[in-house]
Order: structure tokens, then C-alpha cells, then sequence
């Protein structure tokens, strides 16, 4: 049985298949974090880079990931009064790292370096006052 779209025309089962975006359904990603084609695309060298830019964007979550537990670790230490300047460190050296790659501009990562300072400062004042 054939349906008939709004300009009259019949649309076979076949076609919807082959342009999964038109038919309104649409496919969960195959591994997580990566995302479906919306563009077929034809050339090797454009399906190259987009493999590329797939494997590139799960490393740069990762490590901006690391960064974050890092400085939520330095943060956590100066308020308890650990190893503050271990953790505060290690975060420094993740972010430095980071920047000297493509994963963070630099002057973000100058940005997020200055703010874990105020935050472990903050951290001690208050830890200070308390005790």
C-alpha cells in the first residue's frame, strides 16, 4: 500500500530507508560521546577528518574532565587541611599541559589556573576562621 505525502506524490518504503532523516526517525550514536552524521559524507578524506575530530573531542573531554576532579580535589584539601600544594600542583601541571596543546587556549588556561588559586585561598581563609 502506497502513502501519499502533502504533494501528492507516493512515498515508498524503500526511499525512507535510504534518508533516515526524512522519515522523522531518528538512530541512537554508536559509542558514547559521538555523534551521528547528519551529512553523508562522500569523500574519504572528509570521512578521515571527521574520525579524527571524533577521537580529538573524546580526548579533549578527558582531559578537561582530569582538570576539573583535580582542582575540585585542591579545593577539597585546603578546606580540610591536606596536601594543598601537591594538589594545587598537579592541576596546574594538567592545565599547563592542556594549553600547550589545543585542548585549552592559553589564556583560559591562565584563567583557570588564577581562579583555582582565589578558590584554594578562599578555601583556606575560611578553614582558618573555623579552627
Amino acid at each position: 500500500m502506497q502513502s501519499f505525502t502533502a504533494h501528492g506524490l507516493a512515498a515508498h518504503s524503500a526511499e525512507r530507508s535510504r534518508f533516515p532523516a526524512l522519515d522523522g526517525r531518528e538512530t541512537a550514536p554508536q559509542q558514547p560521546g559521538e555523534r551521528e552524521n547528519t551529512m553523508a559524507l562522500r569523500h574519504p578524506s572528509a570521512q578521515k577528518r571527521h574520525r579524527q575530530s571524533l577521537k580529538r573531542r573524546l580526548r579533549n573531554r578527558s582531559k578537561k574532565s582530569t582538570i576539573k576532579t583535580f582542582s575540585k580535589k585542591a579545593v577539597a584539601a585546603a578546606q580540610e587541611g591536606g596536601n594543598v600544594a601537591e594538589m594545587q600542583q598537579k592541576a596546574e601541571s594538567l592545565i599547563d599541559k592542556a594549553a600547550k596543546g589545543s585542548t585549552l587556549h592559553k589564556n583560559a588556561a591562565a584563567r583557570r589556573k588564577s581562579r583555582l588559586a582565589k578558590a584554594i585561598n578562599k578555601a583556606k581563609a575560611a578553614a582558618e576562621t573555623q579552627a
